[in-house]
C-alpha cells in the first residue's frame, strides 16, 4: 500500500484492463490491486468508480449536458478531488443551478485527459462499459481484503453500498461484516426473478410444490415502516415517499410497529385490472413534479402489492424460507394488500393460473420455491418469470433514419443482448415494427440526445436505451457474432427503469431454442 493519494488516471487505466481481458480472474486481480492501492479515506471513491456509479445519487448531468472539452495532456486530477467536484454538482440548488453545474463538470473534464474523459463520461450516465461493475467488484473486495465473497455480498445488499461493505471490511474485519443486520429506513437491493420461456423450464428451476404469483407491470417498491415513519424506495433504492401517498397510508394503517416489505406500485383501472405500465410511469412522474396529474394519469392512484416481507414487528425474515415469510405476511396484512397468489403442487395448476391471471390484464406469473430464502440482490434461480409471449429488454445500440412515412424518424433499431462473460453488448437482429407514432418522435429525440457517432443512415446512442421486445422464436444466424437471430421482433415499450447493464443475456435469449426449426438467417 503506498501513502500517496490515488491519481484518477490510475483508476482510468484500471477500467481499460479489465474492458481489454475477457478472464473473471485477471479481472478480479486487476480490481483487488486497485482497491488495495487506495487509502482509507480514497477506498469507498474508488469502490464506486469501479463499479461504475458516482457517490452522488442525484447530479442531475446527462449525456447531452456533459460539454465536450479538450482532454489535458498530463494527469493530475486525484479520485477525492474528482468525488468533491461531484458533491459540489449535486449540492447545486437553485435559479441558475443547471448553469453552475455544467459548468463544474466542464472545469474537471478539462483537467481530465482522454482515459480519464472516457470514465468520466460513463460515470456521469451511469454506463461503464468493462465487462466488470458491481458482482465482479464484490469478489475484488473479499479477495483485496481477506473475506468470503458470500459474507461481502450479504452485507453489500444489506447496507445497500458495496463501497460501504469495502470500507468496513477494512476497518472491522471479517467479523464486522457478520454483524451487519438488516435496518429498518435502508434500504436493501431487491431479490430478482431470473426467467424461463415455459412452464417446464421454471419447474425444472424451482420445483414444486411452489407459490405462483401474478406477475405484476407496475413501479417496484420497498417499504419500510418504523413507527409512524414510513418510507418507500425504487429497485434502485432511490427514495419516492412523496410520490405514493396512498402507499404510505396503506403501510401505516398496518398492525405493526415496523415492517419491510416489498412489492409492486400499480395503476388500476376502476374494474381492478392493471393499467399499462406508461400510465403506472406517467402518474408517478407527475407526483415528482409536483404539478396536478394529466393525460391518462388524471386521477389515477397506485395500489400496492406485497409479495414479501422481509422484517415484521422487530424480526428480520430474510433468511427464513418463503413459506415462512409469505405466512407472517398474510397474518398482518389484508387480501387486498397481498399479490394474487396460489399453491401449486402440479405443473398444471401453474398453466391453469397463469392463464387465469392472464384474462385479468396482468403480464403472467413468477413461479416461486417455498424454501428459499431471500436472496438479496440477485437474480436467482428460485424465482422464475413466465410470460405469454417470449420478451426480452435489449440495448438498442443504433437506429436507422426511415422512409415513406417515416422520413425524419429514427427507426429500424439494432437491438442487442449481453454477453455474460466480457459484458459486451451481442447484437441480435433489427426491428422498426411495433413503434407508435409517439414512439417514433420520443425515441428519435432521445437517440440523438445520446449521439456517440453517426453514419449516413445510422444514429448511435451511447449510453443505449433499454426496450423491451417481443418475438415469435429465434434461428441460427452466421450474420450476427451470437450465432442467434430474433424471428418477428417488436417493440412492445421502451424500459426507462432499467439501464443497459440490466439487459438480458445472451444465454437467456439462447435459452429460447429449439433453434432448429428454421433455416439460418430467413424469414418466417
Amino acid at each position: 500500500m503506498h501513502n500517496a493519494l490515488v491519481l484518477f488516471a490510475e483508476i482510468a487505466e484500471t477500467s481499460g484492463r479489465v474492458a481489454a481481458t475477457r478472464s473473471r480472474t485477471a479481472k478480479r486481480e486487476f480490481l483487488a490491486a486497485a482497491l488495495t492501492a487506495a487509502q482509507p479515506a480514497e477506498l469507498g471513491v474508488v469502490v464506486a468508480y469501479l463499479s461504475g456509479t458516482l457517490r452522488q445519487r442525484r447530479t442531475q448531468l446527462g449525456w447531452a449536458s456533459v460539454p465536450d472539452r479538450p482532454p489535458a495532456g498530463t494527469p493530475t486530477l486525484t479520485v477525492l478531488e474528482v468525488d468533491a467536484t461531484f458533491q459540489d454538482v449535486a449540492n447545486e440548488a437553485g435559479p441558475g443551478s443547471s448553469a453552475r453545474r455544467i459548468e463544474l463538470a466542464g472545469a474537471l473534464l478539462a483537467r481530465a485527459t482522454a482515459p480519464e474523459q472516457r470514465l468520466l463520461r460513463g460515470l456521469i450516465v451511469g454506463e461503464v462499459r468493462q465487462g466488470a461493475l458491481d458482482s465482479l467488484v464484490l469478489d475484488a473486495v473479499a479477495s483485496a481484503f481477506g473475506a468470503p465473497t458470500a459474507a461481502v455480498r450479504r452485507a453489500s445488499m444489506l447496507l445497500g453500498s458495496t463501497p460501504v461493505a469495502a470500507e468496513l471490511l477494512r476497518t472491522g474485519g471479517p467479523d464486522a461484516l457478520a454483524a451487519v443486520t438488516l435496518h429498518v429506513g435502508v434500504p436493501i437491493r431487491p431479490m430478482l426473478a431470473a426467467s424461463s420461456p415455459d412452464v417446464a423450464g421454471a419447474i425444472a428451476r424451482s420445483g414444486v410444490p411452489a407459490a405462483v404469483d401474478a406477475k405484476l407491470d407496475g413501479i417496484r417498491v420497498q417499504v419500510h415502516r418504523d413507527g409512524d415513519r414510513v418510507r418507500v424506495f425504487t429497485r434502485s433504492l432511490d427514495e419516492i415517499t412523496e410520490r405514493v401517498p396512498e402507499i404510505v397510508a396503506a403501510v401505516r394503517a398496518l398492525p405493526v410497529a415496523t415492517a419491510v416489505l416489498d412489492g409492486e406500485a400499480v395503476a388500476l383501472d376502476p374494474a381492478g385490472r392493471p393499467l399499462p405500465f406508461q400510465v403506472t410511469a406517467a402518474r408517478a412522474a407527475e407526483r415528482t413534479r409536483g404539478t396536478p396529474a394529466s393525460g391518462q394519469a388524471q386521477g389515477v392512484r397506485l395500489t400496492l402489492f406485497c409479495f414479501d416481507a422481509l422484517h415484521l414487528d422487530g424480526t428480520d425474515l430474510l433468511d427464513e424460507p418463503l413459506s415462512a415469510r409469505a405466512a407472517a405476511m398474510r397474518a398482518v396484512l389484508p387480501a387486498d394488500l397481498v399479490v394474487p397468489r396460489r399453491q401449486a403442487d402440479a405443473p398444471e395448476q401453474i398453466e391453469d393460473f397463469f392463464h387465469e391471471v392472464i384474462g385479468q390484464g396482468f403480464e403472467g406469473v413468477v413461479v416461486k420455491r417455498l424454501d428459499a430464502p431471500y436472496s438479496a440482490g440477485r437474480r436467482d434461480a428460485a424465482w422464475i418469470k413466465l410470460k405469454p409471449r417470449h420478451t426480452f429488454d435489449l440495448a438498442v445500440t443504433a437506429a436507422e433514419w426511415g422512409y415513406g412515412r417515416r422520413t425524419g424518424y429514427l427507426s429500424n433499431l439494432h437491438l442487442a443482448a449481453r454477453d455474460p462473460a466480457t459484458g459486451s453488448l451481442v447484437m441480435l437482429g433489427k426491428t422498426f415494427k411495433g413503434l407508435t407514432d409517439q414512439m417514433l418522435a420520443w425515441q428519435t429525440e432521445e437517440i440523438q440526445s445520446r449521439e456517440a457517432r453517426r453514419t449516413r443512415s445510422a444514429v448511435f446512442p451511447d449510453p443505449p436505451l433499454v426496450a423491451e421486445i417481443a418475438c415469435d422464436g429465434l434461428q441460427r444466424s452466421t450474420r450476427y457474432p451470437g450465432g442467434v437471430a430474433l424471428r418477428f421482433a417488436r417493440v412492445v415499450r421502451y424500459r426507462p427503469d432499467k439501464t443497459v447493464h440490466e439487459v438480458d443475456t445472451l444465454d437467456t435469449v439462447r435459452a429460447l431454442a429449439p433453434l432448429d426449426t428454421h433455416p439460418p438467417d430467413t424469414p418466417g
